[in-house]
């Protein structure tokens, strides 16, 4: 994609990664499937390749041009698959193997968000050797309702909506089921958001509307009446606030390919940065694919332009320059 160009970069040899054995394995096989399928479609020759299954140590890595990742969670979104493919000399989608560690920790991606002026909400960072008077004297600091999460897990796993002290200690116990480490952070009472990007440049924000408590692993995967809007209730004017926390958010993480912002927008209109994800959803129903679509770019293009953006990405890297 070549100055917001979408050529195709020709029959290309592409190992599709997905599955894995995080907690979001069926997420990704279906990911992954659906970019296979798509990439075939367009001519290109591809190899579906489950870590669960196959050794990437032992992957004849030369054989291909580029590798796609719709690996989610860990050894995925968190640099771990990132920094094995770029010793291995294969480009491959998505952000670099640092800017994938930074934004799978929640913590740390917050850090870098209050260091570049993106807004997001105050937290209190946990461990589940803490006592358990220590994180509920922080908790009452912060006051109720406020919400527990892993500081290192996607998909929503972990995390609860605590409204009232006593519901405290089963939410804790949820979140560190999945993570030694985890966050404390106001609830926000508003509406949710996400905004894709692709190489910086902004998709068409989503406003989700949910009738759970949050947009939870229920609400994105099996909830029939979870909606997403592109009619906002929001004026265009905040809508350009949420448009524009989102790109900053990237920006302070340095993603690069595809990423999406997830936010919050507080009812006083004020958007609230929650996370990156630098390896979002890619099945013809997933929150970037039906942006880019209201973008007017199909599935199949933005596989593409994935893939496009990799390739660029390698070439542009400091040891591709020396070598050449």
């Amino acid at each position: 994609m070549e100055n917001g160009t979408s050529a195709s970069l020709g029959p290309a040899r592409v190992a599709v990664l997905a599955g894995g054995d995080s907690s979001e394995r069926a997420v990704s096989l279906e990911s992954g499937a659906a970019v296979a399928q798509a990439l075939a479609g367009r001519g290109h020759d591809v190899t579906p390749i489950d870590p669960a299954g196959t050794s990437l140590a032992g992957v004849d890595w030369p054989r291909f041009d580029v590798a796609f990742l719709a690996l989610h969670g860990r050894f995925g979104e968190d640099g771990q698959v990132q920094a094995l493919l770029e010793t291995a000399g294969v480009p491959y989608t998505g952000s670099g193997a640092e800017s994938s560690r930074l934004a799978f920790s929640k913590s740390a991606s917050k850090e870098r968000f209050l260091q570049a002026g993106v807004p997001t909400l105050p937290y209190v960072l946990i461990h589940q050797t803490d006592a358990a008077a220590r994180i509920a004297r922080q908790a009452r600091k912060l006051g109720f309702p406020l919400v527990v999460k892993p500081d290192r897990q996607g998909s929503s796993f972990g995390v609860s909506l605590v409204p009232a002290p006593e519901a405290l200690p089963q939410a804790l116990a949820r979140c560190f089921s999945f993570d030694d480490f985890g966050l404390l952070e106001p609830a926000v009472i508003g509406s949710e958001w996400t905004v894709g990007l692709i190489d910086g440049v902004v998709l068409p924000a989503i406003e989700i509307e949910t009738g759970r408590a949050f947009f939870d692993y229920e609400a994105k995967y099996a909830d029939d009446a979870t909606r997403y809007r592109f009619d906002y209730s929001a004026p265009p004017r905040v809508v350009r606030a949420i448009e524009r926390a989102g790109r900053r958010a990237a920006a302070a993480v340095g993603t690069r390919g595809i990423a999406r912002v997830d936010l919050m927008l507080d009812r006083l209109d004020r958007p609230w940065v929650l996370e990156v994800n630098t390896i979002p959803g890619f099945t013809s129903h997933s929150l970037v694919p039906k942006a880019a679509a209201r973008a007017g770019i199909s599935f199949g293009e933005l596989c593409e332009r994935a893939m496009q953006s990799a390739v660029r990405a390698a070439a542009m890297s400091p040891a591709r320059r020396k070598a050449g």
